[in-house]
């Protein structure tokens, strides 16, 4: 086990992260040909719209040998509107590979994928792409991961020329260059060679560099030193393995992945730096019987527990359920439990995945990443285990959609096929939902971005033959309160027999941002019984979801039950339940409440010429400039836009700049709507 390697590649759009994931696979033997992401013939990005659009949509699996390891790669997506698919694979992941473009350095999602990765405590390296073009520098993406990650990068390696000249690196550890041919014949291996002779000088600062930062995270080796004694390459490299799974050093390294050079080398440090399954410590669980806390110890002979990450309908096998293998074992066949659901599973086929393609595999072990068929009711998060120790793992946190368009079938063919088709996307996507609005009878869909629903709108067309038509996106508001508040809720109903009696008293009180709703029992004495206080909570949770002003959930309120009273014949749940929910909706009409609107970080880089027009379009949007860096030619704006302002701003970006600036887009928070702003809306949305 402590040759296996779960890793993933993570990065901005366009860093290079599929092709650098083609030429792994090339290298190691897993493929016979190099797949190309432009001519749409990669292994990893298999879905039509994938390769059409040149991006990837959905994080794929493969495995694949290299010098007596297994690595499991999981390859995801760099758009924002696809955050879940990087959320749910670095959860699983025990380390991760950064890609970042020599030219760009670091842009906006490679912050957003740090964070995540942060989060979860994945140990990571450092590969800097495209150091063949025009503008790559290799120091300065090392200065800006250090500088905006407050991070600790230390670089094993140095290009042997830029831009144009690029055709080698030198290997600091080992004091050899590598140098590639340009592929010539097909042949794509580096041969060694010695430092060129300009470079000396250089390699013998950045390796002292590099032992310095190495023995400061390990104490034998800083009073070797200290003392001036040699330290050999093994100590240096089994120092910085311990230094990047503690996550206190991240190695980089750079090549050029489309000119097929410095791979091998990334291969090698994936091998050397990036932790096993019995690295990383043992994956902590709940048990649900008793509460308690335990680790799964990874291991073969120990109780078999999995989590799954991914659900995905595959046209041949049907549901693929994507599972990590943290403890134990796991043959085809087997009855296991779903210990978050409480029910018991078959797992029918064990696969080993490679993309799209699917081998059989008869067991699958601690360490490892398979899919399984036949796990009916198991979805993404859950946690899959033998029924004798039912263990709950840690889920998987999603963000909350942010747009949402209304959609409708074409045809009374379609109209059956729709509500289905949308149910298996959404059990797939844990960031697109559906629901129904009672008011108009529409069809809801919500999402992360206008891209992520206009590709699940064609993948109903070309997976599902359903045809819809779609609404304009709108913005998923929410309320909230800048005020305390009381009010009194009653629901009294007196008919023959049995009436109807709740009485509660409720305080309401404005939390800070993203902390969602709390209620509290602050009840003392017996003023109503214990068991009608669920189903006040459940009441006053019940209205919240729809707010007064226009309709949207109410967040970051914390709703305390204070007093009330009860009636010995005539109180019941539905009493105190109905009693809860007009006493909120009472006391928030009291609180001052207001719209709030989904913020997004936008980072648009544009040539200087154009950097007028483009601040004078963000200004019309309603945006706050954060920062503006330049360099030289090529100004970098970074600023907060309200998502309502943003619909069709790549159209016009375009327009503006003759198609020569960028942008990326990401949700941020959620901000309070200006008054006079927010008046129009209620009107408009009433």
């Amino acid at each position: 086990m402590d040759r296996i390697r779960n890793i993933g590649f993570i990065a901005h759009i366009d860093a290079g992260k599929t092709t650098v994931t083609e030429r792994v696979l090339f290298f190691s033997g897993r493929t016979y040909k190099i797949g190309n992401v432009d001519q749409g013939t990669t292994v990893m990005d298999w879905m039509a719209q994938e390769r059409e659009r040149g991006i990837t949509i959905t994080a794929a699996a493969t495995t694949c040998e290299w010098k007596d390891h297994r690595i499991n790669i999981i390859d995801t997506p760099g758009h924002v509107d696809f955050t879940a698919e990087v959320e749910r694979s670095l959860r699983i992941l025990d380390g991760g590979v950064v890609v970042f473009d020599a030219v760009a350095g670091v842009q906006p999602q490679s912050e957003t994928v740090w964070r995540q990765a942060d989060r979860y405590h994945v140990p990571r390296i450092c590969f800097i792409n495209k150091m063949d073009r025009v503008g790559a520098s290799f120091e300065r993406t090392v200065d800006m991961i250090a500088h905006r990650f407050k991070a600790n990068p230390v670089a094993v390696q140095l290009p042997v020329g830029q831009e144009d000249a690029f055709n080698g690196v030198v290997d600091l550890l080992e004091e050899t260059a590598l140098m590639f041919p340009e592929n010539g014949n097909g042949n794509y291996v580096p041969t060694e060679a010695p430092v060129p002779q300009e470079m000396l000088e250089d390699v013998r600062n950045y390796r002292e560099r590099l032992v310095e930062k190495v023995a400061e995270t390990d104490e034998i080796l800083m009073n070797k030193y200290l003392e001036e004694k040699p330290i050999t390459t093994e100590e240096i490299r089994a120092a910085l393995r311990r230094a990047t799974i503690k996550n206190t050093l991240i190695p980089v390294l750079c090549g050029s992945a489309l000119r097929n050079k410095g791979v091998q080398a990334m291969i090698d440090a994936i091998c050397y730096y990036l932790p096993s399954p019995l690295d990383v410590p043992p994956v902590k669980g709940i048990l649900s019987k008793t509460g308690e806390e335990v680790g799964m110890e990874a291991s073969e002979a120990a109780p078999f527990s999995a989590l799954a990450f991914k659900v995905m309908t595959d046209p041949h096998v049907g549901r693929l359920v994507y599972l990590r293998v943290y403890s134990g074992q796991v043959k085809t066949g087997t009855s296991v439990y779903n210990s978050t659901k409480g029910v018991r599973e078959r797992m029918g086929r064990v696969l080993s995945m490679h993309a799209n393609r699917r081998e059989e595999a008869e067991v699958v072990s601690a360490g490892n990443i398979a899919a399984a068929v036949g796990l009916k009711n198991t979805f993404t998060g859950d946690t899959i285990c033998i029924e004798n120790m039912p263990v709950v793992l840690e889920s998987i946190r999603f963000p909350e959609p942010v747009v949402s368009v209304a959609i409708e079938p074409k045809t009374k063919i379609d109209q059956e096929k729709l509500i289905d088709s949308l149910i298996k996307l959404s059990e797939e996507d844990p960031t697109f939902r559906i629901k129904v609005d009672d008011e108009t009878g529409q069809t809801i869909m919500s999402g992360m971005g206008e891209l992520h629903l206009e590709v699940l709108v064609e993948r109903l067309r070309r997976e599902f033959q359903v045809g819809a038509n779609i609404g304009r996106p709108k913005v998923s508001y929410r309320e909230t309160i800048t005020r305390p508040a009381r009010a009194e809720g009653r629901f009294v109903r007196q008919t023959g027999g049995h009436g109807q009696y709740g009485h509660v008293w409720l305080e309401v009180s404005p939390l800070e941002r993203n902390q969602g709703v709390k209620f509290e029992n602050r009840i003392v004495g017996a003023a109503i019984p214990r068991e009608y206080i669920p189903a006040v909570e459940k009441g006053v949770i019940e209205a919240l979801e729809t707010g007064i002003l226009a309709g949207f959930p109410t967040i970051d309120i914390k709703v305390s039950l204070v007093d009330g009273s009860f009636h010995p014949v005539d109180s019941s749940e539905m009493a105190f339940k109905m009693a809860g929910s007009f006493g909120v909706k009472e006391a928030i009409k009291r609180a001052a409440p207001v719209l709030l609107e989904p913020i997004m970080e936008i980072e648009v880089v544009t040539p200087g010429d154009f950097l007028g027009e483009v601040l004078s379009d963000l200004g019309g949007r309603r945006s706050r400039i954060r920062t503006l860096e330049g360099q030289e030619t090529v100004q970098t704006v970074r600023t907060y836009v309200p998502l309502a302002e943003t619909f069709g701003y790549v159209t016009s970006l375009r327009s503006l700049t003759q198609g020569r600036a960028s942008q990326s887009m990401e949700f941020d928070h959620y901000e309070e709507v200006p008054q006079g702003v927010a008046q129009e809306l209620v009107k408009e949305l009433r």
